[in-house]
């Protein structure tokens, strides 16, 4: 049985805490539906109705262009899911608008602050909880983590900054041809 609440408490802030991963998912009216698992120590909750992760770089930039495509004056709809893999079993959804903040954005400054920045951040995904929704997660297997991927921040240490950001100037559409801003600079992080 799913149970909802309007904001995040301690209980609900402890699980996030704990967890490896989560998964991030938006849909924009006639693109795919994107849901993507993020890693790292990428994901902050500032509030109990506000949540910020970090995001680098990689294959494609579909959470941006659906948050700008579906945004109103308070971000596009975005859902970030967390599963404890451990006990008690429990899944987690947050359900919000987001805005990407880039670096050259007047905000990145004191989102910035939140994080440790990793070598590839490409911008910051700023949201609004709306609604926090918790379920069972019986069916959810237990699993163990091993280590964190190293593979995405070392591609991005061994970049040269100036092809990187060429490249990710050249980044302005996503795989369904929705508009992106690019980032305005390479971030070295760590």
């Amino acid at each position: 049985m799913a149970d909802f609440f309007e904001a995040l408490d301690q209980k609900h802030i402890a699980m996030i805490a704990a967890q490896p991963v989560f998964f991030v998912a938006t849909a924009a009216e006639g693109a795919r539906i994107n849901l993507s698992p993020k890693g790292y120590d990428a994901f902050r909750v500032l509030s109990p109705t506000r949540v910020a992760y970090l995001d680098l770089g990689g294959s494609g930039n579909e959470t941006h262009a659906h948050l700008a495509a579906d945004a109103n004056e308070n971000g596009g709809r975005i859902t970030v899911m967390f599963c404890n893999f451990q006990q008690p079993a429990l899944i987690l959804r947050l359900y919000g608008r987001g805005r990407p903040v880039l670096p050259q954005d007047p905000d990145w400054s004191d989102l910035a602050a939140h994080f440790t920045l990793m070598p590839g951040t490409r911008q910051i995904f700023d949201i609004a909880v709306e609604s926090v929704q918790s379920s069972c997660g019986w069916g959810v297997p237990f699993m163990t983590l091993e280590g964190e991927r190293e593979t995405l921040k070392k591609a991005h240490r061994q970049s040269d900054p100036a092809q990187w950001e060429a490249k990710t100037a050249a980044r302005t559409r996503s795989i369904d041809g929705l508009p992106t801003r690019a980032t305005d600079r390479f971030i070295t992080g760590e």
